[in-house]
Parts: structure tokens; C-alpha cells; sequence
């Protein structure tokens, strides 16, 4: 199957970095990332909660994303957009469960003694997050703030700033990304 003409446009809107291009992108293929998803985890006889879902289906988007669209760059436009995006969402999504795999047979048994920092530590802790959180940018800053902080829902979220719910994991990716740096900037 050819490129069809919605895709193409769409793919070149991105790409130039028209506004509400990559929103569109997101509405369009969102579906086709967790039926990905699942399709790997079931091949897998992995079972995913609705949050390890929401995380991978992030985790693709932040990927295309990743150095100005290089995966839609590498696209050769000569097989449909969905079936190369496919075929790149299904590499990282295996690459993910198999990771996870991994982890799961290193890691300590389920009886660990609790080891959550006491309450003053966690004070401590919320105080960074909040100092880190001024390295973030208004409606950047009050996601992670309401998510990380709050615990909010996407779903309260998306309904207290107008964020699509889809576009939040995305979103609330970059800004831990950018997080993690600002934090290792100051250690």
C-alpha cells in the first residue's frame, strides 16, 4: 500500500513544524501504537497494566520525536505511514518487554523489607522536585507538577489544561528528561 495523500501532508506538516501537526500525528496513529502494544505484549505472554500501556505508547511517540522527527526522516515514503510506523513502534515496544524481562530476573525477591525514605526525607525530596520544577516552562511545569505532585489522572489533567489525554505521556517524558538533566547539572 502506497503513501496516502492525508499522510503524506500530515508527515510534511510535521516535519516543517507546523502547529497542531504533531497533535494530529498523535490523534492519527495513537491507535494503531497500543494495538502494537498489546499485539507484542500477547506475542510476549506479557501482561501490561493500563499505566505500562500508557508508558510505552509514550516511550514510542517520545522516540519519533527524538532529534527533530529522525525516524519520520528515515521514512522512504514508499509503503503506507501506519505499516512503517508499525514496524517501528513494535521494534521499540519488543526492545522495552525484553528490558523489562531482564530486570525481572535480576531483581530481588517480592518479600524486600520496605525501604521508603522517612517522611522528612520525602519533604526533602518534594522540596528538589519543586526547585526542579522552576527549570520547567508554564503548562510543562504545572503537568508534571499535577501528575508527579498532585497524582492526578491523565484524565483530571487533560480536563484542568485543555491537553489532549494522549498528549500528556509525551509531554510528561521531555519534562522528566529535561528533569533528570537540570538534576545532574546541580550534582
Amino acid at each position: 500500500m502506497a503513501l496516502s495523500e492525508i499522510d503524506r501532508q500530515l508527515l510534511q506538516r510535521c516535519l516543517e513544524g507546523k502547529s497542531e501537526a504533531w497533535q494530529a500525528f498523535v490523534d492519527r496513529f495513537v491507535g494503531l501504537v497500543y494495538h502494537v502494544i498489546q499485539q507484542a505484549a500477547q506475542a510476549r505472554s506479557v501482561n501490561l497494566s493500563p499505566e505500562d500501556m500508557e508508558d510505552l505508547c509514550s516511550l514510542v511517540f517520545v522516540e519519533i520525536l527524538r532529534d527533530d522527527y529522525a525516524l519520520l526522516r528515515r521514512f522512504r515514503r514508499k509503503a503506507s505511514l501506519a505499516t512503517y510506523l508499525a514496524v517501528v513502534a513494535r521494534r521499540i515496544v519488543v526492545r522495552q518487554l525484553l528490558r523489562r524481562k531482564a530486570r525481572a530476573k535480576t531483581s530481588l525477591p517480592a518479600q524486600v523489607p520496605d525501604d521508603s525514605p522517612p517522611p522528612e526525607e520525602r519533604i526533602a525530596d518534594r522540596e528538589e522536585v519543586q526547585r526542579l520544577l522552576q527549570q520547567l516552562e508554564g503548562t510543562e511545569a504545572e503537568v508534571v507538577r499535577m501528575f508527579h505532585l498532585e497524582g492526578k489522572s491523565y484524565r483530571e489533567i487533560s480536563s484542568a489544561t485543555g491537553i489532549a489525554e494522549n498528549s500528556l505521556g509525551p509531554l510528561l517524558a521531555r519534562a522528566r528528561k529535561r528533569l533528570r538533566q537540570a538534576a545532574e547539572k546541580t550534582n
